[in-house]
């Protein structure tokens, strides 16, 4: 299972983000708490920051190599402060055919869109849908597609779709985006369950995605995933039981307090300045972790010191 961690708020060193944590996003790949494959086919993150000689531009680092073995963290990331940040580490089968490249490590980023995105999920048979999907891609994402990976492949598509940046925008793109993967997939009979949880990111922005469909193509799905989890590791209850997980969003205000760790001082949804949204709850406490549930989508805006959160419904 892949890991991902998106972060806005007052500008903070990454390294309190990333590194020092004992839950930190890079120790997750070597010692993963809630799930048991290591993540070893690479890392990457995205920051924003007006610290930086272009500041509207995203600072994007990857290296194809497990995350705890990267011997370029300790010397780069605290030299750095990010006031919006995207990192995912990336697991992949253990399977020759995987391609360990930097191409294919999140976050992906092109020219022409402020977003870039990364995602703990899967679009099973995606080279094959591109028959009934490329017709909905613009030339101008596909010819930045460097790598091999579903989710590039993802972001091509749902970029093509976006009609505006707007919230209601992006999320008619991603629920237009899931229509035409499961029309794809029932034309050539390649319907499969399709898990997509997802991070796009922009500068002082996060929209968080928990959405796909079951193994028959439903979207509505009842379930409970840790009675579901518990079934044993047979492939579909354990597929559907990552599906239906949450993921996972904490606001709150004074992080830079908290140094080591990713606790802030819990307080008033409307009194917030800074989230976190994640794979998995990242403090001790994970009553305070609010839960973004299977078929819906998160927005997160910095308003001025403040973060706005809304939480919509995606149906078809």
């Amino acid at each position: 299972m892949c890991r991902v961690l998106a972060y806005i708020g007052p500008e903070l060193p990454l390294e309190s983000l990333l590194l020092q944590p004992e839950n930190s996003l890079i120790n997750q790949s070597l010692d993963p708490e809630l799930h048991p494959q290591l993540q070893l086919a690479g890392w990457g993150f995205g920051a924003w920051s007006e610290h930086l000689l272009k500041p509207r531009e995203p600072l994007l680092y990857h290296r194809p190599m497990g995350a705890f073995y990267d011997d370029n963290t300790k010397g780069i990331i605290p030299s750095l402060q990010a006031s919006t940040m995207l990192a995912h580490v990336r697991a992949a089968s253990y399977d020759s055919r995987v391609v360990l490249a930097d191409e294919n490590c999140h976050p992906f980023s092109f020219a022409e869109t402020p977003w870039i995105i990364a995602q703990n999920g899967s679009l099973p048979h995606w080279k094959i849908l591109q028959r009934e999907l490329l017709p909905y891609c613009e030339d101008r994402y596909l010819s930045q597609m460097k790598g091999t990976t579903d989710t590039e492949f993802l972001y091509v598509l749902l970029l093509s779709l976006l009609k505006g940046d707007g919230d209601k925008e992006v999320q008619d793109a991603f629920t237009a985006m899931l229509r035409l993967i499961l029309d794809a997939m029932k034309t050539l009979n390649l319907v499969a369950l399709t898990k997509l949880k997802i991070a796009l990111v922009a500068p002082g922005r996060i929209i968080g995605v928990n959405y796909g469909a079951g193994h028959n193509g439903e979207t509505e799905i009842a379930g409970d995933w840790k009675a579901l989890r518990k079934s044993g590791p047979g492939p579909n209850d354990q597929a559907l039981s990552m599906l239906l997980e949450p993921m996972y969003l904490l606001l709150g205000k004074n992080f830079q307090d908290y140094a080591g760790s990713y606790e802030v001082d819990v307080c008033p949804e409307e009194e917030a300045t800074s989230a976190i949204f994640a794979s998995e709850p990242l403090t001790e406490n994970g009553d305070e972790w609010l839960h973004i549930k299977f078929g819906e989508i998160v927005f997160l805006e910095r308003k001025g010191e403040r973060v706005v959160k809304k939480v919509s419904k995606l149906s078809l």
